[in-house]
């Protein structure tokens, strides 16, 4: 396991939510202060507050946007490549999970436990590292 996903794990055990833990241990890398990178997730928590897309999810994400946006408020033109990655960052945590859906994966509703929050931690930080990190 490498440094950073054992940053990411705790991260959350220190009271991080899932999306600012994964979010946290790599930001550093992309240009954005860990704080920043703290705040700006926090919603993203829970399921986004309402057990739906996980937020180890939500944090690849942020930090697609973080390493591959270009920045350009005038004509943005990163959008099409953000999107394909997420995608593919995202099917492949489906296919780890079962689902990118906190309730589902939490077995809310009398469903079966798919996985821990600490294992979504996990598998998302290694998909960054597997498709983000050069």
């Amino acid at each position: 396991m490498s440094e950073r996903v054992k940053k990411a794990l705790e991260n959350h055990k220190n009271g991080y939510n899932c999306a600012q833990a994964v979010t946290c241990a790599y930001s550093d890398l992309f240009g954005v202060d860990e704080k920043d990178a703290f705040k700006m997730t926090e919603a993203f928590g829970f399921g986004m507050g309402t057990m739906g897309t996980c937020g180890a999810v939500s944090a690849m994400a942020a930090l697609v946007g973080m390493k591959m946006s270009d920045g350009n408020l005038d004509k943005p033109e990163t959008k099409k490549q953000c999107y394909k990655m997420i995608k593919e960052m995202t099917n492949q945590f489906k296919e780890m999970n079962q689902s990118v859906i906190c309730a589902e994966i939490k077995g809310v509703g009398g469903g079966t436990v798919l996985r821990s929050c600490d294992g979504c931690i996990e598998d998302a930080a290694r998909i960054v590292e597997e498709m983000l990190l050069d």
